[in-house]
């Protein structure tokens, strides 16, 4: 309530994602007094005094850092500025509340409840605490064990110190390469059980031919089980949202995922529905989905119009158009390219001969306003009526305005007060052209709606119709994205740019905890170890780079940089008690093996039940708990032996200039 959100989607992310993230720093303080207690035999208050004084500077680095990879998102606009604005803050605010619970609460527990282990005897001990004690005690023996030969690999890693670079190289780049070859998208379409199918019928079809078509397509519709409702609309095309009598739209909304008996996925459904609808030969059809933010966009896919940037002929604009459609639909990554825009509907042009009106005393304007009211509608007035306002329009009967030789029996009124009939005034000519003309940025446009084949990306297609455009389209014409596909081509840039400050600001973070410029670097160059994770995972669920898959590399910067910290921060500690660089890279590692192991698991279990999520909202948990334990798990994986040969290489770097500082400032 504080940023002005809502409990919702976004909101519930970041909620769930908590639960496993917030333990964390308990788990830290509670795991380290526990170890100060096992190998020092303090009792549990002054383990606990002595513990805090060594890990407070850890935890409140850790809640820096997480706090400031959520800030710089404040800085994003449009769509994915909200996106990423009420799942950061919301989790920021979670994890500063975390660290004021681990710093004050968690302590006092610790010193209250937690007590020396106890070994029962066999005369004393019943089976149960046997048990617990042979389970517990073999855990630690397999556990020290493991702990063993990771400072095994850790020494030796310090001592070839090549082949830590080399895998921290090798594996960065395969998180890039990996990065690149994944497909991209912005927001997934989800499974919201709402379909949309719209109807055109050939230009100039009545609106008693259109309402038959739309009938027989809902009796066909209505054959389905798994439609919930369905809402049908004769004379409108839901396409661009005009009223004509050729067009019709149907709404359809689905059964909930759980209660679906034969096609669960929305899109099956939608080809079901295609199927069904293509016996009616006589109109063509077209079916997509909600677009899963509204407001932005019809329907879910790609949006654009094209532009006659020249002012050219209407009818030569439909021509390109409809060109460019065709090549459009024989692209491998579109699926389907169409529009409901034809320069074809039949009309009748009025020619009207000025001079004689102005002999007759006719203004054009008083003309025209006749024309409209008897043809068209004019709102004369308002009247309220049952707590509501309603409109008055003024139109003729539909006898006096069904054919041509209405226009006999029309009158307008000239200067003088009498009576002129119009048709000694105008004529009608027999023509062709568009129902509406659209205009985008001044220009006559014509909007395109796109759905990108099955293994595609909106960015892989929209890569794919850029191209077309640019090598097929004349020079006088271009066209622009719309709807969400325009905040999917502007988002790109402001994503780079929000990671940019988010490590930003953990370096001039650490930098400041440090008071050093170049040990940050231990901690920065082991995030890159978990991007391999994340394209890897989501390339073998078969997801895409999308908005919440970004989400949770915001998110995986602060935790793998915590589990750095939670190393470097003991390690410092170490060195200024007098070890040398390598002891103390060795000896924090070895103690913090243990709650970063903790921690990582803690928040990957979190994750665990949306992976398991159906219906609305699947794919964006799936995108993001999938991408975030994978992130974790090899970063953890791999991280934990890169870090101490970091430490090591930066803090003699950072030790090699302090000390050479120091003799300059001497002499």
């Amino acid at each position: 309530q504080l940023f002005g959100f809502s409990l919702n989607v976004l909101t519930m992310f970041a909620l769930v994602l908590a639960i496993g993230i917030v333990v964390d720093d308990a788990i830290v303080v509670v795991e380290a007094i526990h170890e100060k207690m096992h190998s020092t035999g303090l009792k549990p208050r002054a383990a606990t005094l002595s513990t805090m004084s060594e890990i407070t500077g850890a935890i409140l680095s850790i809640t820096m850092v997480m706090a400031a990879v959520f800030l710089p998102v404040g800085f994003m606009e449009g769509p994915a500025g909200i996106f990423y604005r009420q799942f950061a803050y919301t989790l920021a605010t979670a994890i500063l509340i975390s660290a004021l619970n681990a710093l004050t609460l968690s302590p006092a527990l610790c010193a209250l409840l937690l007590k020396a282990p106890k070994q029962h005897t066999n005369q004393e001990s019943s089976k149960i605490n046997q048990f617990k004690d042979r389970f517990f005690k073999a855990f630690n023996t397999s556990f020290d064990r493991l702990t063993a030969r990771y400072v095994a690999i850790v020494e030796t890693l310090i001592k070839n110190k090549k082949i830590a670079w080399a895998g921290l190289i090798l594996i960065t780049a395969l998180g890039i390469v990996f990065m690149i070859k994944t497909p991209k998208s912005f927001i997934p379409t989800e499974d919201d059980g709402f379909i949309t199918y719209n109807i055109a019928l050939p230009p100039g079809a009545s609106l008693s031919r259109t309402t038959e078509v739309l009938h027989r397509a809902d009796s066909i519709l209505k054959k389905r089980q798994d439609i919930n409702g369905m809402t049908t609309v004769s004379g409108f095309n839901a396409l661009d949202g005009s009223s004509s009598p050729a067009f019709a739209a149907g709404y359809i909304t689905l059964k909930p995922h759980a209660k679906r008996e034969h096609i669960k996925n929305i899109n099956a459904f939608m080809d079901t529905i295609r199927h069904d609808l293509s016996q009616i030969n006589e109109a063509t059809f077209t079916v997509f989905p909600r677009p899963t933010v509204q407001g932005f966009g019809d329907f879910a896919g790609i949006e654009m119009v094209l532009q006659d940037r020249m002012g050219g002929d209407i009818r030569d604009f439909n021509t390109i158009a409809d060109t460019f459609i065709n090549q459009l639909n024989t692209l491998p990554e579109i699926r389907s390219a169409y529009t409901s825009f034809k320069s074809n509907f039949p009309q009748y042009e009025v020619n009207i001969d000025a001079v004689k009106a102005k002999s007759l005393g006719v203004e054009i304007k008083d003309l025209m306003s006749t024309i409209r009211s008897y043809f068209a509608r004019v709102q004369a007035s308002d009247f309220n009526r049952f707590g509501r306002q309603y409109r008055v329009y003024v139109q003729s009967d539909f006898d006096f305005r069904k054919d041509p030789e209405s226009f006999n029996s029309i009158f307008v009124r000239n200067s003088k007060g009498e009576m002129v009939p119009i048709n000694t005034i105008l004529t009608l000519e027999k023509t062709v052209g568009p129902e509406t003309i659209t205009r985008y940025n001044l220009y006559n446009a014509i909007a395109v709606n796109i759905t990108p084949a099955e293994g595609y990306s909106t960015d892989d297609a929209m890569q794919a119709i850029q191209k077309l455009a640019d090598n097929k389209l004349p020079g006088n014409y271009g066209f622009e994205w719309t709807g969400m596909s325009y905040e999917e081509s502007q988002s790109g840039s402001q994503t780079i740019l929000i990671f940019a400050l988010s490590i930003l600001f953990v370096y001039f973070l650490l930098s400041a905890q440090y008071e050093s410029y170049i040990l940050p670097w231990a901690v920065l160059l082991s995030i890159p170890v978990g991007l391999i994770g994340v394209f890897t995972v989501i390339n073998l669920v078969g997801l895409q780079n999308n908005i919440y898959v970004q989400v949770g590399l915001i998110m995986l910067i602060g935790l793998l940089a915590k589990n750095a910290i939670l190393i470097v921060e003991f390690a410092v500690q170490e060195r200024k008690n007098g070890k040398s660089i390598v002891e103390a890279a060795i000896s924090g590692s070895k103690l913090r093996l243990r709650p970063i192991l903790m921690t990582s698991l803690a928040f990957v279990a979190g994750l665990v039940p949306l992976m398991w999520t159906v219906g609305p909202s699947a794919i964006g948990n799936h995108s993001i708990s999938f991408s975030a334990a994978g992130g974790m798990l090899f970063g953890v994986a791999f991280g934990i032996f890169i870090i101490p040969v970091l430490f090591v290489v930066f803090k003699s770097l950072d030790e090699k200039l302090h000390d050479k500082l120091a003799k300059e400032e001497e002499e």
